[in-house]
């Protein structure tokens, strides 16, 4: 049972709420016509699979086009913040469908999908940061540009896409235009994690935690509600990982600064006042747009499980940066990080938690992955995204 396909997950789903008995006719007719076609994914680094190069991305981790990035599965590096594949690409493979090509690669076979995610991009306008001089360690690319790149997509299908009120911030009452229910009506929409770049970089500055919070999820909240208004039913949207744990935060913060877990306590309340006030408002748009179907996946405790049971999974180093220098507890520099000609990677990146000090190892992008799709970590269940989809035709 645990190595079923996601697809497999979903059919069975329905033959169980079902009373027929038809199972290889069912099987079959499953493998013929797959859920989902095409995927539009957003969010940033963990999410970006190519949109970020080392002359464009973050400060901190602007060298992801170099070795040893990629090592794992690519074997050269993909400009993905891992060695090998992230959970979108597992979100990929599931679905039977082609890795997702970034939007920044023009050249590229757009049929099944478009990645818009961009490493170091945050929430929040970009210049909301510039007005307050905090913007180091992101990029110009905020979720507001990812919206201006796939209108620009759906305008090539013929959809205008209808925006939210500028003002007001209200929604459009008209109903979505035929040519942009075609773009999205069928469309899975994995909207990455996007958030923690905009805490990371507030820290130690005037602005306050609780505007960040307000801010970054009203941005992300309005962002689907264009994706809505304009025909989306099926969405995915990840909340923060527990940024407390990632390896960098230990560099930012006391000795002191500690949880039950051994990550930095301050930075995971952060993380988990966004992902509860980002469940809030999902469970408002769910109210208002009862004919889509809105998962939440859990990237908070899907992380917590792997770190609490660190033998299951084949992890040795919790915090540790596989992709680093300096070696000690953390193998981290924040002038020294992965890709530099001065780091060096360990020799077996399945055994750790943290790449590169802040992103995933694929095989913890794995767990993840399978924790969304086949386990418990997405609220319904990825099982019932699908089940709907198949129902409809």
């Amino acid at each position: 049972m645990a190595s079923l396909t996601v697809i497999q997950t979903a059919i069975l789903t329905l033959l169980l709420l079902s009373t027929f008995s038809l199972l290889p006719l069912s099987l079959s007719l499953a493998y013929s016509s797959p859920a989902f076609t095409k995927i539009y994914s957003f969010g940033d680094s963990f999410t970006d699979t190519g949109n970020t190069r080392t002359s464009t991305g973050p400060t901190a981790f602007n060298y992801v086009s170099n070795p040893p990035y990629g090592v794992t599965f690519f074997h050269h590096p993909t400009n993905r913040y891992s060695d090998g594949r992230i959970v979108l690409d597992f979100l990929a493979e599931s679905l039977s469908l082609p890795f997702l090509p970034p939007y920044r690669n023009p050249s590229a076979d757009r049929t099944h999908g478009v990645n818009f995610a961009v490493g170091g991009g945050c929430a929040i306008r970009y210049g909301f940061f510039v007005k307050h001089n905090v913007s180091f360690n992101l990029v110009p690319q905020s979720l507001q540009t990812q919206l201006v790149w796939f209108t620009k997509i759906a305008a090539a299908k013929g959809c205008k896409l209808q925006l939210l009120d500028r003002r007001s911030r209200e929604s459009s009452t008209a109903p979505p235009s035929k040519e942009c229910a075609a773009v999205l009506g069928d469309a899975l929409i994995w909207m990455g994690e996007i958030g923690a770049n905009d805490y990371t970089s507030s820290l130690g500055s005037s602005v306050p935690i609780k505007t960040i919070q307000t801010l970054a999820v009203n941005s992300v909240v309005g962002f689907l509600q264009v994706l809505l208004n304009n025909g989306a039913k099926y969405i995915v949207v990840q909340g923060l990982p527990p940024t407390g744990c990632a390896t960098y935060t230990f560099a930012l913060s006391s000795p002191e600064d500690r949880d039950a877990d051994g990550c930095v306590a301050s930075s995971n309340r952060i993380a988990l006042g966004h992902n509860a006030a980002l469940k809030a408002k999902l469970g408002s748009l769910r109210k208002q747009y009862p004919e889509a179907v809105i998962l939440y996946a859990d990237y908070y405790n899907a992380h917590l499980t792997v770190l609490r049971n660190p033998r299951k999974y084949g992890i040795v180093e919790r915090y540790k940066a596989c992709c680093g220098f300096g070696g000690g507890e953390f193998n981290f520099d924040i002038f020294n990080t992965c890709g530099t000609g001065s780091s060096a990677a360990c020799a077996n990146p399945s055994e750790y938690i943290n790449w590169d000090g802040a992103h995933f190892t694929e095989a913890v992008n794995k767990v993840l992955a399978n924790s969304f799709f086949n386990g418990t970590y997405c609220d319904p269940p990825f099982s019932y995204l699908l089940s709907k989809k198949l129902r409809s035709g």
